[in-house]
């Protein structure tokens, strides 16, 4: 299936044909503003499906709204039209198209022409009147506010907010090409649905927005892992770190050292808990409690541990050993006083998941050797 998609360097379009790639019933053919007219009307009689993203949004001159996006779409509609092929063409509108502006008037007119190549001709289309999109490959201070907001904050730039109160209707853009890709596998048993709504949006205060990419940039001291029960937050997560500056895509951890080697806490959540990270010396032990309510998960990634369990109401101590490369989970139950001993002659390396964060006032660790 040869698909077509005008607007291939754009935002939506980059992100689309990287899906389209990854499909072997597709065979992609690219339009961009780099390329001729004569070449996209080549284009179009290759092609047995159209993906029309191409348009203006950020014109010079108004005119430019009507010319790159109505007279446009006529040329395009005219090509397909004189095609042996007649494809399905698939239009980017705008929600816009409902306002009365020169963009949203010059979308309506692209709807126009492509409704009137259906009538003409009986190929199947299909118009999205898209919200505001955002993620990843969003170009900031063009494509939208997130763009601009995940760009600036990442990169230590200031960020201006008028009016905290408005509110965006916003698409993920993974969710708008998964419905496209969709779209074109299906022939909809040859009943033509002109109007097609992204199945997920989001209504979102630019101050909701604004203030969660803020946390994104402060999780780095603070370890705080975003609520991903939330599919906006998880989505507007991933497209802040999009916009990182490739030599800040690491980061370091506290390390807290002392002569038994270093532990440093990887990650916290007020939904999962915490994990931290541990380097052992051989013939170190650590650990020497227990807990009444919190429950902890051991792995040893590197080195052997023996793991001893002791029930605080008994004298019978339990034993697992556990070598780095079994790739071995142990529980720690509550009311078990528990130690962790390096029994190698290497560094052992452990990561260590408890159910909650630790808690100062409320710690719930109380010291029992294990072996009395």
């Amino acid at each position: 299936m040869k698909i077509l998609v005008t607007g291939s360097k754009g935002f939506v379009g980059r992100n689309l044909i990287s899906h389209l790639n990854e499909n072997s019933r597709f065979e992609v053919l690219e339009y961009s503003k780099d390329n001729s007219e004569a070449e996209l009307e080549s284009l179009v009689k290759q092609a047995d499906k159209i993906v029309h993203l191409a348009g203006v949004n950020r014109p010079k001159t108004e005119n430019e709204f009507k010319s790159g996006n109505q007279d446009l779409t006529a040329k395009l509609v005219d090509f397909a039209s004189r095609s042996n092929k007649h494809p399905h063409i698939l239009l980017s509108s705008s929600t816009q198209a409902e306002l009365n502006n020169p963009y949203g008037e010059s979308k309506l007119g692209a709807e126009q022409e492509v409704l009137k190549y259906h009538d003409q001709t009986g190929s199947r289309i299909t118009i999205y009147r898209l919200p505001n999109l955002f993620g990843k490959w969003s170009r900031p201070n063009y494509n939208s506010a997130i763009a601009t907001f995940c760009y600036n904050v990442a990169n230590n730039l200031e960020i201006t907010v008028t009016d905290p109160s408005i509110e965006l209707n916003l698409a993920y853009i993974d969710d708008v090409v998964d419905s496209i890709v969709a779209n074109l596998l299906s022939d909809n048993n040859g009943v033509n649905n002109t109007y097609v709504a992204v199945p997920v949006t989001y209504k979102k205060t630019l101050e909701e927005i604004v203030t969660l990419i803020q946390s994104f940039k402060n999780m780095r001291e603070s370890l705080l892992l975003p609520n991903y029960q939330d599919l906006f937050v998880k989505k507007l997560y991933t497209t802040y770190l999009s916009y990182l500056d490739e030599d800040e895509f690491s980061y370091g951890l506290t390390k807290h050292e002392d002569n038994r080697g270093w532990l440093s806490e990887l990650i916290k959540s007020d939904y999962m808990g915490q994990m931290f990270v541990s380097k052992t010396k051989p013939g170190i032990t650590r650990g020497n409690h227990y807990h009444h309510t919190k429950v902890e998960k051991f792995i040893v990634i590197s080195g052997e541990a023996m793991i001893r369990f002791r029930h605080i109401e008994k004298s019978e101590v339990i034993e697992y050993k556990i070598e780095g490369n079994e790739a071995r989970v142990v529980d720690i139950p509550p009311g078990y006083t528990h130690s962790i001993e390096n029994i190698g002659t290497d560094e052992m390396i452990t990561l260590f998941w408890v159910n909650e964060q630790f808690d100062t006032k409320k710690p719930d660790t109380y010291m029992s050797e294990v072996i009395k």
